[in-house]
């Protein structure tokens, strides 16, 4: 197995790791060490990999970084029930261009989801997760994004890749594999309104940092159809995080990010979660805390993941039906967990490559538009992407 691109935790890490409790989570991790090298991955579920990458920041001065703080929290932790095995494999070192650490963390990631353990990638700036995407190519035909972040992030994908401006290569590379593009906590005044104007025209999601305040249970199924989750750290209003972290008075706080943490957790779909755009500083502790916590909460939505999706046999579901301007609505009810979709038949008679988005997560809420005669936003946004494919 190719993990020749990582470099083992620190020696002064796994140092501070052995004072701790036998009950704390660093020692019951399997540790890439320079003693013991790789672990064995056998029975893994997550794995924690670092990236050392920020040349693609458009604020970068030279300065490189290290995670050594974000471990110390995150090993001083107590794991919850939990029945889930945890590997950290270490750092993928900056490459001699960005080019070759996309490469890396692409390969790596390939090699992780194959064997069905979810990489949770810490950065570095956030266009990792460019490669992040990339490393979905040859393993499911089409992929969900979601991004928590203040901005969009489009960019203008004929300039070259920064961190505030890497979704437009996403959406122009190819091969073409992003159906849904989804943003968590956006703040329209860092945003222009022609980056607004463009995610309603491809029919992309987001969320106004003001409604997932208001309720953060409906972030829940962009969530639960989400591959990839993305976390931008800036996304974080100042007050929760240290001195270099600070972005804006205004920001998730840090309970509302730990619960997006753990709705991506217990999604059956999300097979990586990125956090990135980490800036240490003397006063670091608070941000690294937070990280830990993020990654913990994360792993808790894990352990309690529930195959509920799956509606061949009539008793795990409840089905109803709905008519919305003469189009038939198709809703499902897991018994199991009380969590709903939609049905989009069309996906799978119009476009072969779209067959396993049929069914949409969604919440009650839809349901209840639907019975008031009100098309529900995430399944028109679904139809209008296929529309247009």
């Amino acid at each position: 197995m190719n993990f020749n691109f990582l470099s083992p935790v620190s020696d002064l890490v796994l140092a501070h790791n052995e004072l701790l409790s036998s009950q704390a989570l660093g020692r019951k991790l399997k540790v890439h060490s320079n003693q013991n090298g790789i672990p064995d991955l056998e029975g893994v579920n997550v794995a924690i990999i670092g990236v050392l990458e920020n040349r693609n920041d458009v604020n970068y001065i030279g300065e490189e970084f290290r995670l050594n703080e974000i471990r110390k929290s995150f090993y001083g932790l107590f794991p919850g029930s939990w029945n889930t095995s945890i590997a950290d494999l270490g750092d993928i070192n900056r490459g001699e261009s960005v080019e070759d650490t996309y490469f890396a963390l692409k390969t790596t990631i390939s090699i992780l989801i194959k064997k069905n353990i979810i990489p949770i990638i810490l950065g570095g700036t956030q266009d990792l997760t460019y490669a992040n995407y990339r490393a979905y190519d040859t393993h499911i035909p089409m992929v969900n994004i979601v991004n928590v972040d203040s901005k969009f992030d489009l960019g203008d994908s004929a300039k070259p890749i920064k961190n505030n401006s890497f979704v437009g290569k996403i959406i122009l590379d190819e091969p073409y594999n992003l159906f849904n593009y989804a943003t968590i906590g956006y703040q329209t005044y860092f945003n222009a309104q022609e980056e607004i104007d463009l995610m309603d025209n491809l029919y992309f999601e987001s969320y106004r940092l003001g409604e997932v305040s208001h309720d953060i249970t409906i972030v829940e199924p962009v969530l639960r159809d989400a591959n990839i989750v993305s976390i931008d750290l800036s996304s974080v209003k100042g007050a929760e995080v240290s001195l270099n972290q600070k972005y804006s008075p205004n920001g998730l706080d840090g309970k509302e990010i730990c619960a997006i943490a753990r709705y991506a957790g217990i999604s059956n779909k999300v097979t990586s979660l990125g956090i990135y755009e980490y800036k240490p500083s003397q006063d670091d502790e608070i941000t690294a805390m937070l990280v830990s916590q993020i990654i913990w909460y994360f792993i808790e939505g894990v352990n309690f993941r529930v195959k509920d999706d799956d509606f061949s046999e009539e008793n795990s579901y409840q089905k109803f039906i709905t008519l919305v301007e003469s189009q038939e609505l198709i809703f499902y009810k897991s018994n199991l967990t009380g969590r709903w979709w939609i049905e989009i038949p069309f996906l799978s008679e119009v476009n072969n490559k779209l067959k396993r988005h049929t069914l949409l997560p969604c919440m009650h809420q839809d349901y209840l538009d639907a019975c008031n005669n009100i098309i529900p936003e995430r399944w028109y946004k679904a139809f209008q992407k296929n529309s247009v494919s």
